[in-house]
């Protein structure tokens, strides 16, 4: 059904010629992942107007890192996406660094990429687990995402002490180095993991109900997605060939071969399929770091973490975050607090476009559309 038909439909709602119910889900709601809300809007199971409602878990993280030191923010980044602290860490310092015009030595460089790419990894298989227990299977697909997730958070915990709030990198640099004993245990993990992608994918891939519930359904368009700034796993799965690692090359990234999977439909079936096959092309990554991460130092001995005050000035540091875009905008005034600081979240943005997937579906069938665009609400709120 076309936005054109939606509009009449709603309007003869409006003007009491069809009946209507109003359904707001959540903001305490199973399918919302956390405090979030969809007002929406049926024509009997059918959708004719969603709104996303934002802002229950809003925590002034930007304007407290106004009136904090640069370096007290990076305990904040972990809190953004909380499944996906290393690589908000990477995004703020990646900021500062173009900000201060600071150095980062080789071996960190390469210890970002792992601890990223382990972090990609681990957060689409839960995106996987997680749609399909919306879909209604049970726990089992779940279960065996957060297996091996817990296998790369004991690795988080060994370099950095914590689990999920890692607070490992530094202007610079990296807070710890990574020793021999963490990257064999690295390489075991690793090991490991194609095997579980194979048979993960092989249990769901071809399943019946999956490829009915989400074939066709919640298709994003490849003009739409790029007008509204859609970026990451949902843009590609609109066909759209852009990652931002290829795009900027940041960090050490042009030094690796991978693919940039993309799908055809932009439905839900494709954004799927898409968290499968970057799961894979993060395991080459990885294996290619790991076979030339180089000995040296992990942080510029230049750069200054007592009395930090970068010269005034701006800068935009963005990473592809597993969610997509992660921007830092930071503005210095040569004081010891950014002047200005501001997120440029990939949930966020992602989010907006909801209504445009969900039109014309069924009710049930906004549960997995929201599902698949893959939020924290740390990050959309902040």
């Amino acid at each position: 059904m076309t936005v054109a038909e939606m509009e009449r439909i709603a309007a003869a709602n409006e003007d009491g010629l069809g009946d209507i119910m109003e359904v707001s889900m959540g903001p305490h709601h199973p399918s919302t992942h956390g405090v979030f809300r969809m007002d929406v809007r049926l024509e009997g199971e059918r959708v004719v107007r969603l709104k996303p409602v934002f802002g229950y878990l809003h925590r002034n993280h930007e304007k407290i890192a106004e009136h904090g030191a640069y370096l007290s923010a990076i305990p904040y980044t972990d809190r953004l996406d909380y499944l996906c602290s290393m690589t908000n860490n990477w995004g703020y310092v990646l900021a500062v660094e173009k900000l201060a015009g600071i150095a980062v030595p080789e071996r960190a460089e390469y210890i970002r990429v792992i601890v990223a790419e382990l972090t990609r990894f681990q957060n689409h298989a839960g995106l996987v687990g997680f749609l399909l227990q919306d879909m209604g299977a049970s726990g089992t697909p779940l279960m065996y995402a957060f297996r091996e997730r817990e296998k790369v958070l004991d690795l988080f915990e060994s370099l950095s002490g914590a689990r999920m709030m890692c607070n490992y990198m530094r202007f610079g640099g990296c807070r710890v180095d990574a020793t021999p004993a963490w990257l064999a245990d690295v390489r075991k993990v690793l090991d490991g993991l194609p095997q579980f992608a194979d048979e993960f994918e092989n249990l769901l891939r071809g399943n019946e109900i999956l490829m009915v519930r989400t074939q066709g359904v919640g298709i994003l368009r490849p003009e739409l997605a790029v007008n509204a700034g859609v970026t990451g796993p949902m843009l590609r799965a609109s066909g759209v060939n852009y990652d931002i690692r290829k795009v900027d090359g940041y960090g050490i990234y042009n030094r690796f071969k991978f693919r940039v999977p993309l799908g055809d439909h932009g439905d839900i079936y494709d954004r799927f399929m898409i968290r499968l096959l970057e799961m894979r092309e993060s395991f080459s990554i990885i294996d290619q770091a790991l076979k030339g991460i180089p000995a040296g130092p992990i942080m510029d001995s230049k750069a200054k973490l007592r009395g930090f005050r970068p010269k005034p000035g701006e800068a935009y540091g963005r990473i592809e975050a597993p969610k997509g875009e992660l921007g830092f905008y930071l503005i210095s005034d040569g004081g010891p607090n950014p002047y200005r600081y501001r997120i440029r979240p990939p949930s966020l943005i992602n989010l907006t476009v909801l209504e445009d997937m969900c039109l014309g579906s069924n009710v049930a069938d906004v549960v997995l559309i929201f599902g698949s665009v893959d939020i924290v609400l740390g990050e959309v709120d902040r």
